[in-house]
């Protein structure tokens, strides 16, 4: 859905949020805040800039843009493809159609690493199926003295990954590897943490359109969507020392077959299935037995 190439947005930041707003309302629930997030990233101002100066002149060259911008937010393209960029853990990342676009329920992942590497300050481990690298970037960021690899099979998914690495300064401490989940360890490590694809291909349809554009190989996790959280976890219990952390994000609804999965890769682990705010099963928590 491309405008014309002489259709142009309103010629003031007011009039143009409005414009794209309601040209908006029909593929996304959050309007308002669609139009703000795209017209912040086309100027290189902050959405508070925005509010402060409704009545500011767009040039030509913006109201084109933004129009177009707009008009591929309508086809359904992802607004973070769009404008190259997303915020996770409060921190900026690099996007594009070669990676998983990064999600709030991640976070939670996240959280539960960085609490166990910080009385683990000298642990050495893999982030698999790294895609952007946002959980690897954000837990160098915030553990300076972390070191570990990140793994993916897809080199266009590591050249995002390295440019956000490289954004963050945080380069020196993850080393990218492409390769198949943990093929790749040739010495126990003491932790695995790994975000890998779990959509089953029975929940395609189901999918919306925006999320349909991210990258399959991103997304699909086989039958049941657990082929791959199946090897994962096989190669994980070959691969942690005792006493080493795997954490896995999973589908809302795979709690149940993932508990059995882990119980037969780790029968005297530790185990636990935690949920996400909004209180559905997310991630897999498992202590290797010593």
């Amino acid at each position: 859905m491309r405008p014309s190439s002489d259709e142009r947005a309103p010629a003031t930041v007011g009039g143009a949020l409005r414009w794209a707003a309601a040209q908006l309302r029909a593929v996304t629930d959050r309007p308002v805040l669609e139009a703000e997030l795209l017209l912040a990233a086309l100027l290189g101002v902050s959405r508070a800039w925005l509010f402060a100066h409704p009545e500011a002149p767009l040039d030509e060259e913006a109201r084109r843009d933004y129009a177009r911008w707009v008009a591929e937010r309508r086809g359904h393209r992802p607004l973070p493809y769009i404008t190259n960029e997303v915020e996770f853990y409060g921190l900026r990342f690099i996007v594009n159609e070669a990676v998983l676009i990064p999600r709030p329920e991640t976070e939670l992942l996240v959280e539960v690493a960085l609490a166990w590497l910080s009385r683990h300050p000298h642990a050495v481990g893999v982030d698999a199926c790294t895609g952007s690298g946002c959980i690897a970037a954000t837990l160098a960021h915030f553990e300076p003295g972390v070191r570990f690899c990140a793994t993916d099979i897809s080199p266009e998914a590591l050249r995002v990954a390295q440019a956000n690495l490289r954004w963050l300064r945080v380069e020196g401490q993850v080393h990218l590897v492409q390769g198949d989940l943990l093929s790749m360890c040739r010495r126990p490590v003491d932790f695995v943490f790994s975000n890998p694809p779990y959509v089953a291909a029975e929940e395609w349809g189901a999918l919306p359109p925006s999320v349909r554009r991210e990258p399959r190989v991103a997304l699909f996790g086989g039958e049941g969507g657990l082929a791959i959280i199946r090897r994962l976890l096989a190669q994980a219990a070959r691969a942690l020392r005792p006493g080493g952390l795997l954490l896995v994000e999973v589908g809302a609804r795979q709690g149940e077959a993932v508990l059995a999965l882990a119980h037969a890769c780790f029968p005297r682990g530790s185990i636990h299935l935690l949920r996400d705010l909004a209180d559905r099963p997310r991630l897999l928590r498992v202590v290797r037995g010593e």
